[in-house]
């Protein structure tokens, strides 16, 4: 993986944080600016949903789509870190999921967004 240069920022806990206090905006924001949309369309090999569409049909399903739609990329993330070899733990559809909706109280986007941040550097330290 090492063909492109590394974007992985290792403060996915801030960065989720972030992201829950403001509503999602963050990420609206950070994902085409930082470069981190296209680490993850080279990562998977394919060009995947931008989360701008799913943030504006996240307007509609109270934010369920666009925590559906990140928990997906999660567990393809996963899959992509176990078939490369890359020892866990590893963001998943569940972890991703269960944290943004049963661990909200307790900073659980944050937690998660963490995770997903450490699959996604342990995969481009491979």
């Amino acid at each position: 993986m090492s063909t492109q240069p590394s974007l992985h920022h290792a403060p996915g806990f801030w960065f989720g944080l972030i992201d829950f206090c403001t509503a999602g905006l963050f990420f609206l924001l950070y994902m085409p600016l930082s470069g981190l949309q296209d680490e993850l369309d080279f990562i998977m090999g394919r060009t995947l949903p931008r989360y701008g569409v799913a943030y504006l049909l996240g307007i509609p399903t109270a934010f369920i789509y666009p925590l559906v739609w990140m928990a997906g990329i999660a567990e393809e993330l996963k899959a992509k870190a176990i078939e490369m070899g890359v020892e866990g733990p590893y963001s998943s559809w569940w972890h991703m999921f269960e944290w943004n909706t049963f661990g909200v109280l307790l900073f659980g986007p944050a937690v998660a967004t963490k995770r997903f941040f450490d699959t996604l550097g342990n995969i481009e330290q491979k």
